[in-house]
């Protein structure tokens, strides 16, 4: 079975890990998914992630909580491998009034929105994370 949106089900098994209370959460490896995961370690979203190399590797993903409930409390995928979303600098928007954050795929990386704003920066909508 072919998988046409991989991000959207790292984000997918991301939930239903913290769902069920899982500490950790294996998802297939690739570098566009390591970059969004060291993103969410920096901006305090999980707790840390490895990189298991096998035959084919893995990226496993330590799920964070806070007073038993999790960090991320909603994701949600934006950009589409059916229907792309591309923001300019100006247009990007705040999650939550700035309490959560959007991931956007610029041409300097994967930033967070503020990170985009900061840096003049426009791109893909990714997710909402909040």
């Amino acid at each position: 079975m072919s998988m046409h949106d991989p991000i959207s089900d790292m984000f997918i098994r991301i939930k239903n890990g913290q769902s069920a209370n899982k500490i950790s959460v294996k998802i297939p490896f690739s570098n566009f998914k390591k970059e969004i995961t060291i993103l969410l370690k920096k901006e305090g979203y999980i707790k840390d992630f490895f990189v298991k190399k096998s035959i084919k590797p893995i990226l496993e993903i330590f799920l964070k909580y806070f007073k038993g409930k999790p960090v991320i409390e909603k994701i949600k995928r934006v950009s589409k491998p059916r229907l792309r979303v591309y923001k300019k600098k100006n247009n990007i928007s705040k999650v939550m009034s700035g309490l959560g954050i959007s991931i956007i795929s610029t041409s300097k990386g994967i930033l967070s929105d503020k990170e985009a704003r900061q840096k003049g920066l426009g791109g893909e909508i990714i997710c909402y994370i909040s």
